[in-house]
């Protein structure tokens, strides 16, 4: 059995899901894969990997690990400057170890992936992933809002108008400082 996860925020797309496995609480940087909530590295791993829906495919090891951090850093570059073509590059890098192949299922034109070493697969699926999010709406990547808050989400909201990880965390503290700001000035 996986341990419960311990992120404020999961269920993104697996490209920013990966992103959101470092956090911030009261001040403190937390890492799903370095320790937190008492978990060993790998068992972080294996918490990923069952909220993702990775789990029955592959394994929570070190070099799996190795390799989503890897991929983890060369999201986060790209993700926090597009145009930055050093970040470009180490995404290439990552979708350099597996590839999607054309096959022919029972339904019709299928597509699977493969890789050249199987610890890679969570890798370049998230990097794929991101890829794809890039080809629908980049414009909806988006960081939280909150300073204070290093997480980030896809927004889906019907105008796109969506600024906060999560409204009952960090956009309810945003309002409470208002609120607070507006009442001590009268």
């Amino acid at each position: 059995m996986t341990a419960a996860d311990p992120r404020p925020l999961t269920g993104e797309p697996v490209a920013l899901d990966l992103l959101n496995t470092r956090w911030v609480t009261e001040g403190e940087p937390l890492d799903l894969f370095a320790g937190a909530a008492g978990l060993s590295r790998v068992e972080g791993l294996a918490v990923w990997l069952e909220a993702t829906g990775l789990a029955g495919r592959f394994r929570a090891d070190a070099p799996t690990l190795v390799h989503l951090l890897t991929a983890r850093e060369a999201l986060a570059r790209a993700v926090a400057d597009p145009a930055d073509e050093k970040a470009r590059a180490l995404v290439d890098a990552v979708l350099d170890h597996g590839r999607i192949r054309a096959t022919l299922t029972a339904e019709g034109p299928g597509e699977r992936a493969e890789f050249d070493d199987p610890a890679w697969g969570p890798a370049w699926i998230a990097a794929r992933d991101y890829l794809g999010l890039l080809g629908s709406a980049p414009d909806r990547i988006r960081a939280c809002a909150s300073e204070s808050c290093v997480l980030h989400f896809f927004d889906v909201s019907r105008n796109g108008t969506r600024r906060w990880c999560s409204m009952a965390a960090c956009g309810n503290r945003a309002k409470a400082s208002r609120h607070y700001a507006r009442t001590r000035v009268r």
